[in-house]
């Protein structure tokens, strides 16, 4: 804040002339399927389905995109056009499904089944991602001190031109501009998905299943910097002056993977935020549950899953989650980056149930009333719904751009302390781990700690309801409603501050845990006319 108020920031980012566009796509598939009865107790099913999109295009041919060279380097004006696409890799995209069902003692007690099918997920939400940020028409610029000179920017002002050698050198105004969008080229994320169930009847209306689901996924949507230069790796045994875009501020040890200090591969453009499909992960599951059919007006599930899902980048978005950093740490080692997916729950146990009470005509109480005593104590029903889970895990960061790849979304880690022999999760709110067990790493270097390296809070929650049912007449009835959740009024905490440092000391809200995850006990009434 004082360095704002002195004239002294060292960027500022601003869109000063954003413009509506109208963002097009039109989507097709076909599929067929064949349902083969190979015994009376084994049946077969295979599919296939064919998907195609026209790519994402903009109405009046104001779709823009940044293209890269063949290093890999970003060029400096960006291309318009009608599509925001170089080329559309959707336009047939054939996926297979299969299918098995087998019941192995043809009494209807057992059943096995599995299943096997390649999904795509088309892209059918990218219109806020296509040309965003990008200039002629929503140029988002970094602009560099002094900056009070031209702030406020007068709503409609045209960006000067984007920045080059022969505009440098003439000092004429000129604009870095900071790219967003997406991938030129990108392929449609695609997930291959398996499963194997195990159902055996216990008893008329009671049955067990045992179940595992596995899942591969790529082409994922990873948010990237692309104008970052190449680490190296230290070869000096003196060390090697490292700090990237910050300039020499740290001596790399040998062998360590450091940046140089330097500038931008392409100087005239700043630091980009667009999405690469270049992501993958996978998730594993094994699963089983307890399942009572109606009966003697009681139903209930319970489920256990146990899991664990591993990705390169869960939130690509500051809205997709905030418990994991938002970009990739290094674009030219991807697998830095994989780590504990931001959503995986390594232990989840529901369950709920539904119980009409045994009350009034034709129940095992009060089975001969009639009138208005067969109206209060008849027609009620208990339900609840109880759930327990691990915590989600997070990730420890920095706060700044240490390593100095430019990328103002601050994605670093630090490093762990050897020196550190406590327990790192402490469990209280107020410091729900410990920062002493990081270290700040050395200028222009990356930090080791692995994404997802933590785990949060546990969450247990209790919801219950009592409905009450008046019978008007044969079409008419009233459902009087009582719904109460988290009715023990647990304390479900959020995941804690995640930057451990404020410069070069422990930030004091580090590990401080600032929200909860569940609201308080809130209970409701409703009147509900069913005809």
């Amino acid at each position: 804040m004082l360095a704002f108020l002195q004239d002294l920031p060292t960027q500022f980012i601003a869109i000063p002339n954003p413009t509506p566009l109208g963002s097009r796509t039109k989507e097709a598939a076909w599929y067929v399927q064949d349902e083969i009865k190979l015994k009376p107790n084994l049946t077969l099913r295979l599919g296939l389905r064919d998907e195609m999109t026209t790519g994402w295009n903009e109405v009046t041919g104001r779709a823009t995109r940044f293209e890269y060279d063949a290093n890999g380097v970003v060029q400096t004006d960006p291309i318009i056009g009608r599509s925001a696409l170089s080329q559309n890799n959707a336009k047939s995209l054939w996926q297979p499904r299969v299918g098995l069902a087998w019941d192995p003692t043809g009494t209807g007690t057992w059943a096995v089944r599995a299943g096997f099918g390649i999904f795509n997920d088309l892209q059918d939400s990218l219109a806020s991602r296509a040309s965003s940020a990008n200039p002629p028409f929503n140029a988002r610029m970094t602009l560099t001190a002094p900056l009070l000179s031209f702030i406020p920017i007068p709503g409609g002002t045209q960006p000067p031109p984007s920045c080059n050698a022969q505009l440098r050198a003439a000092n004429q105004p000129c604009s870095i501009f900071s790219p967003g969008g997406i991938e030129p080229n990108l392929h449609t994320p695609t997930v291959q998905q398996w499963s194997f169930t195990v159902e055996r009847e216990i008893a008329r209306d009671l049955m067990i299943q045992l179940g595992y689901v596995g899942s591969q996924d790529y082409h994922l949507s990873v948010s990237i910097n692309k104008n970052t230069a190449l680490p190296q790796v230290c070869s000096n045994p003196q060390g090697c002056p490292s700090g990237g875009t910050r300039g020499a501020v740290g001596l790399a040890p040998q062998g360590t993977t450091y940046m140089a200090p330097g500038p931008r591969p392409n100087p005239f453009v700043a630091n980009t935020f667009s999405w690469f499909f270049a992501g993958n992960s996978n998730y594993h599951a094994l699963n089983v549950s307890l399942v009572q059919r109606a009966s003697h007006g009681l139903a209930f599930k319970t489920n256990y899953t146990f899991s664990k899902g591993l990705d390169l980048n869960s939130a690509i978005t500051s809205s997709s989650g905030t418990n994991q950093p938002q970009g990739i740490l290094n674009p030219y080692n991807l697998g830095l980056n994989k780590g504990i997916a931001a959503f995986s729950l390594r232990h989840q146990f529901n369950t709920n149930f539904s119980y009409e009470l045994p009350f009034g005509r034709g129940q095992r109480w009060g089975s001969g009333a009639s009138g208005l005593v067969d109206q209060f104590i008849s027609g009620w029903q208990w339900n609840g719904i109880f759930s327990a889970q691990t915590g989600f895990t997070f990730t420890p960061q920095v706060g700044t751009n240490i390593s100095g790849t430019g990328d103002t979304f601050n994605p670093d880690v630090p490093n762990w302390n050897p020196a550190f022999s406590g327990p790192v999760i402490l469990g209280k709110p107020n410091q729900w781990y410990d920062p002493r067990a990081f270290l700040l790493p050395i200028a222009g270097t990356f930090g080791n700690v692995s994404r997802g390296s933590l785990g949060g809070p546990a969450l247990t929650t209790l919801d219950t309801s009592l409905f009450k049912k008046f019978t008007i007449n044969e079409r008419w009835s009233l459902q009087l409603r009582a719904e109460a959740f988290n009715i023990l009024n647990h304390a479900n905490f959020g995941n804690p501050r995640t930057v451990v440092f404020s410069g070069n000391n422990y930030a004091s809200s580090a590990g401080v845990i600032t929200s909860t995850a569940t609201t308080s006990r809130q209970i409701q009434f409703a009147l509900k006319l069913l005809f």
